[in-house]
């Protein structure tokens, strides 16, 4: 809730006497152990919630590494065998003018995983130290990367699907590289590791801004 004003002030659930469960959003009185809806278990606040958020994030971030310099795709011809990066098999494609599936795949598979990490370790430092950026802008950013980080498993989509139909024997094949696991890995790390956040962390450090102004 917020009191408009000179100085806003934002009154959180907390404050109110009540606490919603994480898993199905049903908001109960504050002392509540067990959500009746879904039987989750209801915390205020999840204080080894960063602790998590850092140790998924380093893992995700040490398995992007080899995935970008593991070969991703495997051709093997009748008289060559061709590996190809996650950027080789964009500027591969280019090459053979599918641009569209290439700038696809450079998005999904370069963009969204770096963005990724850069505003998941942003979150979680913005919670720890004061912020310029607004607590409304933050839960955005959360709600955007939660929803957009399935979509980076588009390149093990585009490999599984070369790999189940171009298969002719010994004329040629189409196999995945070892970067393949390691991509699957970070994706998979990331996504945990964003949905260890716990939002509610972004109003707790408004509040502590509101509160002790001199901090900022």
């Amino acid at each position: 809730m917020e009191i408009s004003g000179q100085n806003q002030n934002f009154i959180s659930a907390r404050d109110l006497g009540v606490v919603a469960c994480t898993r199905c959003t049903q908001v109960w009185p504050a002392g509540t152990q067990i959500c009746d809806r879904c039987g989750s278990t209801i915390v205020a606040r999840d204080e080894k919630s960063l602790q998590r958020v850092w140790a998924l994030w380093l893992v995700g971030l040490m398995c992007y590494v080899p995935a970008n310099t593991y070969p991703m795709l495997q051709t093997r011809t009748l008289l060559s065998v061709q590996e190809d990066t996650i950027v080789g098999g964009a500027v591969e494609l280019i090459h053979h003018g599918a641009v569209g599936i290439a700038v696809i795949i450079l998005i999904a598979s370069v963009v969204i995983p770096l963005a990724k990490f850069m505003a998941i370790a942003f979150l979680a430092i913005s919670v720890m130290r004061p912020s310029s950026v607004s607590s409304h802008h933050r839960q955005l950013l959360y709600e955007v990367v939660e929803y957009i980080g399935r979509w980076s498993m588009i390149d093990i989509f585009v490999v599984a699907i070369m790999s189940s139909l171009v298969q002719l024997n010994t004329l040629a094949a189409v196999n995945p590289g070892r970067a393949s696991l390691f991509f699957a890995l970070s994706v998979i790390f990331t996504m945990l590791s964003a949905q260890a956040f716990d939002s509610r962390m972004i109003w707790d450090a408004q509040t502590r801004q509101e509160r002790n102004p001199r901090d900022e």
